[in-house]
């Protein structure tokens, strides 16, 4: 699947979560969940998209995606900082 498409996928995915929500507070908590990683899964695609020019690379799995998700920019710097580092 080209990448494009996929981020088109994704940000309409976002939008959609958001414009229509979900009725009931579990699901409601759980959508908020999914858009969050959806949105960590697009700053982790723009760090290796940018990072690419230096060799920076961070993989996008479940775990970086969720810790770019639920921390935000934090968790971003975070894992550049593993990757710079550690790997």
């Amino acid at each position: 699947m080209e990448p494009m498409l996929v981020i088109m996928l994704l940000v309409s995915l976002v939008f959609i979560l958001l414009l229509v929500g979900a009725p009931v507070k579990p699901l409601r908590f759980a959508g908020g969940i999914i858009v969050k990683c959806l949105i960590g899964i697009l700053m982790l695609f723009f760090v290796n998209v940018l990072g690419a020019t230096i060799g920076l690379y961070v993989p996008i799995n479940g775990v970086t995606t969720i810790v770019s998700g639920l921390l935000g920019v934090p968790g971003i710097v975070l894992l550049v900082g593993i990757a710079v580092f550690f790997i």
